[in-house]
């Protein structure tokens, strides 16, 4: 990609995608990685990757997941125009598309954007990190609007993902471990068959992040999974974190 904006490509997955990255806004890493390796093989059906940035998630799937569609969806039309070169760089754009939609906006607005009512069998999602106020946000604009959420920005994001999945349609997101309580509350009435699995960034330290799944309308109870740790206690990558990263294990959440 000849364009100053732009970098890479970089490999993920042991190389079974590599995807272009913008220097200035979100680079994708570990948690998009992670949220990638939550679905089956055999998952079928449209994926939606919601707030998709450059695309590693959704493309992610796309490439090891024969049976799937997959609709990229971002606000920021800079990522758009890259997650759309990135599907075709890895020659996926047959069952990719790519939509500039508004994840906050009203329904009626977001119907008009292609992000409509019960559309996706499976939603991903890496949404903005940090709450509103709580952190220096950075001056890079891009940046800052993908990684900065206030609360009722964060339970109108699950109110969009519940309104786009079908009947029984499963989800996962990645979010920081003190987000659960709200996360939960967003998904009163909602969402069951609910799946928390902590993510250790290292063996004998709190939880750094939560990997959260659960189905629409279902009304299963919800199960705490065994924790997945990144690094030993020397600071060592696992056996377990690597073989994810190279595309070689899957994580189960459940789905």
């Amino acid at each position: 990609m000849q364009d100053e904006r732009f970098n890479g490509p970089h490999a993920f997955f042991g190389g079974l995608i590599s995807i272009f990255e913008t220097k200035t806004g979100h680079q994708s890493g570990t948690d998009a990685v992670l949220l990638s390796a939550c679905l089956p093989a055999d998952t079928r059906g449209l994926l939606i990757d919601l707030g998709c940035g450059s695309g590693v998630v959704g493309l992610g799937v796309a490439a090891r997941c024969a049976q799937v569609n997959v609709q990229l969806v971002d606000d920021d039309a800079d990522m758009v125009a890259l997650a759309r070169h990135n599907s075709l760089h890895n020659g996926l754009e047959d069952r990719v598309t790519v939509i500039k939609g508004d994840v906050l906006a009203p329904f009626s607005v977001r119907k008009s954007q292609g992000l409509g009512a019960d559309l996706a069998d499976v939603i991903l999602s890496n949404p903005p990190f940090h709450p509103a106020g709580r952190v220096q946000t950075s001056p890079v604009e891009p940046r800052a609007r993908a990684h900065v959420l206030d609360d009722d920005g964060m339970r109108q994001w699950m109110k969009t993902l519940h309104t786009s999945l079908k009947p029984k349609g499963r989800f996962v997101i990645i979010h920081r471990p003190d987000m659960l309580p709200l996360l939960l509350e967003a998904m009163q009435g909602r969402f069951g068959a609910i799946h928390i699995r902590p993510v250790h960034g290292k063996s004998g330290r709190p939880a750094t992040r939560i990997l959260l799944s659960g189905v629409k309308g279902s009304r299963a109870p919800l199960s705490l999974l065994e924790p997945l740790m990144l690094h030993d206690p020397q600071g060592n990558r696992t056996v377990e974190d690597e073989a994810i990263a190279r595309g070689r294990s899957l994580i189960d959440m459940g789905l």
